[in-house]
């Protein structure tokens, strides 16, 4: 994962795990960033058969201590 993007992950709300992973650049405004998981989203849902209402995107908060 590079340092300067913002990391996401797609968690199923129904079964409580991620099931997909997506690094955005941090010099994407906040509605790009949105349109952009978005569209991921419902190709996530569709490839893996899962109902788009289930899915939601948390952003990954990088450790300072892990990022040394």
């Amino acid at each position: 994962m590079k340092a300067g993007d913002k990391h996401y992950k797609c968690v199923n709300s129904r079964t409580g795990y991620a099931i997909y992973y997506h690094s955005l650049s941090r010099m994407l405004s906040d509605e790009e960033i949105r349109t952009e998981l978005e569209k991921i989203r419902a190709r996530v849902a569709i490839q893996n058969g899962i109902y788009l209402e289930t899915l939601y995107w948390e952003e990954m908060k990088q450790d300072a201590e892990l990022t040394r």
